[in-house]
């Protein structure tokens, strides 16, 4: 399905927003008129066989998709460590499963600073104890990444984020590119940078 664009700018249509950890990825989906973000599903991060980026596809194409936002976990000086290179390697994988699946989704990588700080806050204070933050909190990030992409998108009247390309080795049937996990030095983006 081809997507339809507002004012010719940027693409009107249901988004996704993908929160990546090593353990589980939240995913977020958004109206297709860009108002609201809301949680989706939490999928558990499978770095060996990538079942975790297809069943991404999967809803990318059921629901359908127009665009995918994967947050990019930048320091607060605006730095790449490996957690955000795991986030971009992330974000080929899925364009080149979306390209294997004959789709054209664009992926874009978008600043995710905080993102799930913001997101333990917020089920806090809706009253969630802290022990069931982790069967939704990677959602939540989610919906938060997703929810300013939407916005600044909306500001600015244009696209927003980096956009990724599929690896070379995606046009491939027989090639299976897998992701591996960050080493120790960070956390898993479901506790990153949050302090209790």
């Amino acid at each position: 399905m081809a997507a339809s664009t507002n004012s010719g700018v940027y693409p009107r249509g249901i988004k996704l927003g993908v929160d990546v950890g090593t353990v589980r990825v939240g995913l977020a989906i958004c109206d297709p008129d860009g108002i609201l973000a809301t949680p989706f599903k939490t999928v558990s991060r499978n770095a060996k066989k990538n079942t975790d980026v297809r069943v991404i596809v999967k809803h990318a194409l059921e629901l359908p998709a127009v665009q995918i936002f994967v947050g990019l976990p930048r320091t607060m000086k605006g730095e790449e460590r490996a957690s955000a290179q795991m986030a971009t390697d992330y974000a080929e994988l899925l364009a080149g499963e979306l390209l294997l699946a004959g789709s054209d989704i664009p992926v874009a990588l978008i600043d995710e600073r905080l993102s799930t700080v913001t997101a333990h806050r917020n089920l806090h204070e809706a009253g969630m104890s802290s022990k069931n933050h982790r069967k939704v909190v990677d959602q939540v990030a989610a919906a938060g990444i997703l929810q300013q992409a939407i916005d600044m998108q909306k500001a600015r009247g244009t696209d927003v984020g980096r956009r990724v390309q599929a690896p070379a080795q995606s046009t491939k049937p027989d090639s299976a590119p897998t992701l591996q996990a960050a080493s120790g030095s960070e956390p898993d983006s479901s506790t990153r940078g949050l302090q209790l």
